[in-house]
């Protein structure tokens, strides 16, 4: 399965993110970003499979959440940015 991850600019929206996603049945866990994304001034995110990442950003945006940017995680700390 292929893992994204949405990051957002702290903990408060992150929260409402997880907990507006898991009301609407989605699967997702809060994480602190990993040290290389910090660097990206990324400090809280989303972890969610990949299959449900374009309903759960539209969500957001209906919900009124604004997120920083998803990636695709790849092996090894690998990232590719997402455009959506």
């Amino acid at each position: 399965m292929q893992i994204c991850f949405i990051t957002f600019r702290s903990v408060t929206p992150a929260q409402r993110a997880e907990q507006l996603l898991k009301r609407s049945g989605f699967s997702c866990a809060l994480r602190r970003t990993p040290r290389w994304m910090e660097r990206q001034g990324c400090s809280y995110g989303l972890q969610l499979p990949l299959a449900e990442v374009q309903r759960c950003v539209q969500l957001l945006k209906q919900g009124g959440i604004s997120y920083r940017k998803v990636y695709l995680l790849g092996e090894k700390e690998q990232a590719e940015e997402m455009t959506l």
